[in-house]
Formats: C-alpha cells, sequence, structure tokens
C-alpha cells in the first residue's frame, strides 16, 4: 500500500535549484515507505575528501534487495509478495533541472492524472511547479498540499458544473474552453474566471490523440473570441497541445504558429492576451531535447521574451515515467508442451505474476506502451542491473510469455521473451518506467488491489535537501 508523509505544509517554489549537487542520500525506515542505506557509502577516499556516493540504479537495488531477498513465497503471509514500486524522486529532480536547462522560460505545470503519487506531487511543489489538474479531487488534491490556487490550471475544456462552483470558491482562476456552449456555462457560474482558448493542433504522431476530443478549429477560434467578449469574459491565453507522446517536433513549430495567429485575432477583440499554454505530449527519453529545440525556438521567433508573454507547458510523463520501477512475483508457472512435432526437447513456459492489464500495466491498452521485463530475482540470485536480468536475443535462451492474474484472457503483458535463466513460482520480475499512466489507471477488477507499496529512494541531494530530509 502508499503511504504518503506530509513534507512540509506549504511550499516554497526554487525555480533554479543547485546544478552542482551530484552525491546520493536515501531517506530513513523502509517500512515507513523509505529505504535508508544506513551509512554504507559514508566514507571518504585517501585523500580525505567525500567519496563518490551510490548510483541510481545502486540505490534502486538496495531497495530492492532489502525488499524481495527475505521473502519466502512457501510461507510468507498474504500480501508479502504483493507487487510494489520503486521511485527514485532524484530523477525526479534531474528531470527538472534538464527541463530548466531546454526550455528555461517555460514553467512547467505537471498533468497530475498521470500520476498522482503523494511524494512525486510533493516534489514537484516544492521544485515549485505549477498543476494542471482535470477534476475536483485532482485540485483538492494540490489545494491539501498548501499549494497556490494561482499554481493551478484547471485544463479540463468540458468541465462539470458543480466543479465549476468548487473553483470558483477555491480561488482557482484558470482554466481553458474550446466552444460556445463552455463559454456560457463559465459566464454563468463563474465569469471572473482568466480563460485560455484551446485550439486544435495536429497529433497524428502522438502515441494517444487528444484532437478527437478537444480543441477549436482555427475556423471557430474568431466567433469564440467575439462571444467570450460579448459576455464580458476575461480571456487571458491561448492553450494547444500536440498528443501524449508526441513524436513530431515539428508539431510544436505549427502549433506556436497557430497560436500566434489567435493571439493577434484576440486583439482586434480587445483582449490583450498574456499567457501561452504548450500543453504537454514531453518524453523523458533522448527524444526530449530534440523537441525542446524546435519549440524553444519557435517561442522565441513568434513569442519572444521583450513580448511580455508567459510561457507555460502541462508536462506529465516526462517527469513521472523513468522515476517509478515495478516490481512483480511470479505466482504460477505453466509449460508448454512442444506440439510441432520437429522432435526438439527445448520447453517453454507461461508466467503468472502478481499484477497485469487490470493494474499497473494498464498503460500497455490505455497509453499504448510496452514494458520490458528483466529479471529481479531468480533461483535465490538477485540479478537487478545485471547482464543476467536482461532477455537473450535472437532465439537463444527459454522462451517464456508473462500473463497478469486475473481470470480475463486478454490479460497478457508479454506474447513471448527469451531469458537463459530458468524462472519459476517465487522468483521476481522488474520493469522500468513504469510511472506514467499506470498506477493512475489501476483497477480492482477480480478482487485484486489497485494500492500498491511504493518504496522511496532520493538519488539527489539537492531533492533531499528540499525535502527536509536529514
Amino acid at each position: 500500500m502508499v503511504m504518503p508523509t506530509v513534507l512540509t505544509d506549504r511550499f516554497a517554489p526554487l525555480d533554479y535549484p543547485d546544478f552542482a549537487n551530484n552525491h546520493v542520500f536515501l531517506k530513513k525506515a523502509i517500512k515507513h515507505g523509505f529505504y535508508d542505506h544506513h551509512g554504507h557509502y559514508d566514507h571518504h577516499d585517501h585523500h580525505g575528501a567525500p567519496a563518490p556516493g551510490p548510483s541510481a540504479k545502486e540505490l534502486i537495488g538496495d531497495a530492492f534487495r532489502d525488499r524481495v531477498e527475505n521473502i519466502d513465497h512457501e510461507f510468507c503471509d498474504p500480501g508479502e509478495e504483493d507487487t510494489f514500486f520503486v521511485a527514485d524522486l532524484g530523477e525526479v529532480y534531474r528531470q527538472h533541472l534538464r527541463w530548466k536547462l531546454n526550455l528555461p522560460r517555460v514553467k512547467p505545470f505537471y498533468a497530475v492524472k498521470c500520476n498522482g503519487d503523494a511524494k512525486l506531487l510533493e516534489m514537484l511543489a516544492t521544485l515549485g511547479t505549477g498543476f494542471d489538474c482535470a477534476s475536483k479531487t485532482e485540485i483538492e488534491t494540490i489545494l491539501r498540499m498548501g499549494v497556490d490556487p494561482s499554481r493551478i490550471i484547471y485544463a479540463q475544456p468540458c468541465k462539470t458544473n458543480s466543479y465549476v462552483r468548487y473553483v470558483a470558491n477555491q480561488g482557482v482562476r484558470k482554466m481553458t474552453f474550446d466552444n460556445p456552449d463552455e463559454l456560457r456555462k463559465i459566464a454563468r457560474l463563474f465569469p471572473d474566471a482568466e480563460l485560455y482558448l484551446r485550439i486544435l493542433t495536429d497529433d497524428s504522431s502522438s502515441l494517444c490523440r487528444l484532437s478527437l476530443k478537444f480543441g477549436a478549429s482555427l475556423d471557430s477560434t474568431d466567433g469564440l473570441l467575439a462571444l467570450a467578449r460579448e459576455l464580458g469574459l476575461n480571456v487571458v491565453g491561448v492553450s494547444f497541445h500536440v498528443g501524449s507522446g508526441a513524436s513530431d517536433p515539428q508539431a510544436f513549430l505549427k502549433a506556436v504558429q497557430d497560436a500566434h495567429w489567435v493571439f493577434q485575432q484576440a486583439a482586434t477583440h480587445g483582449y490583450n492576451l498574456k499567457t501561452l499554454d504548450v500543453g504537454g505530449g514531453f518524453c523523458s527519453d533522448h527524444t526530449f531535447e530534440e523537441m525542446a529545440v524546435v519549440l524553444r525556438n519557435a517561442l522565441d521567433e513568434y513569442f519572444p521574451a521583450h513580448s511580455g508573454v508567459d510561457l507555460i507547458a502541462e508536462p506529465g510523463r516526462y517527469y513521472a515515467s523513468a522515476a517509478f520501477t515495478l516490481a512483480c512475483n511470479v505466482i504460477a508457472r505453466r509449460t508448454v508442451e512442444d506440439t510441432s512435432g520437429c522432435g526438439g526437447n527445448d520447453a517453454s513456459y507461461m508466467l503468472y505474476v502478481n499484477d497485469g492489464l487490470y493494474g499497473n500495466f494498464s498503460s500497455i491498452i490505455f497509453d499504448h506502451q510496452h514494458p520490458v521485463a528483466k529479471i529481479l530475482r531468480a533461483g535465490g540470485q538477485t540479478l537487478y542491473d545485471t547482464p543476467a536480468a536482461n532477455a537473450t536475443t535472437g532465439n537463444d535462451g527459454i522462451e517464456y510469455s508473462i500473463w497478469g492474474p486475473t481470470c480475463d484472457g486478454i490479460d497478457r503483458i508479454t506474447e513471448s521473451i527469451r531469458f537463459h535463466k530458468e524462472l519459476d513460482v517465487g522468483d521476481w520480475l522488474y520493469f522500468e518506467d513504469m510511472g506514467a499512466y499506470t498506477k493512475c489507471s489501476a483497477t480492482t477488477f477480480n478482487g485484486f488491489s489497485n494500492e500498491h507499496e511504493v518504496v522511496y529512494v532520493c538519488s539527489e541531494p539537492g531533492a533531499r535537501a528540499l525535502l527536509g530530509w536529514h
């Protein structure tokens, strides 16, 4: 079960943390959801200077070992072998520094829907990010953390009436719209809102397309701005979203050009727009820099610093994906006999683990992800981050398919993968990059829990200092 701990009552934004931090620290007490290395790396070299600390991989590996090596599946209590995460908050910190380096003018508003983990949100709040919320519950969560309402954008173009009344009472003023009916709703329920006109973009290259559901076409923006003026509403900016997990950097360029055109259009209706929201679509892999340079150049051309336009964005998976690693226990194995008639003696196996498509692997269906299994522990050996943990290539090794625990036949994680190790009941697998659109969409189908323990480590001293860890 996830066990959040309040770090501070309110959060002081720190937009540019120290880039010089390069040591590693851990929080204490794994039984409270944190992992403590008990000073094993607190030593000095022969010159008396502090020696380099362990890497993020070493910290995650130590947390895994401490958690799984003493579990005996033959005698453990129910739940002890349940799936769990190890989350490195230092990775979130590094991603923030990377953002500031590549998009220094753009303030991130983290998309809470991606992963609402309490510690992740607290880390981001302390770093000074804003928050992109899509529901009353998400807004409540952020406000309870002590975040000022001005750091929240209600980025849901089609909102529930009662939610609009709620945010009006809470002082959350920023919100998006893309159609006339929504404008009339806002005029009736929250006429003092600060409105962002969400425009349609080309998101054909993204993992998850949003333009099918949201966004005003450029043919309709003039009429929407005219209606907003007629209703006496305060339009302050333009927003767009090139789709979750975008892969074409040029989509940002075209969207910025379109937004600039709408800014000029708004001026003819007497609006002096002050903010551009460039949405999400950013990935945490090597493509981020490629995306960022196209977006940065487009912003510098169409919305230069001297224009006075504030720039915000709504990254989600960019911050969360790589920070979480998931461990699953092999709960059953089924031998698949060779019926090809070729006389081969090589057996293959179906492995059943205690998580699946109805749980944290919902990303396979909803987010078009392809999680890759690695061996955490097999045959009494912990193999995390070793060559033996990785799948083989070609036809080498033993073939496995990997299945979730439910009684639904679609609950398959991996159709075919090969390892040199023979895996059996009680062994463990792990999956990296499991922080985005995983736990947030897990269900309780077949009575399986959707709440799993998160063990937190922190591989950056800057993050540790911000969170007040000692």
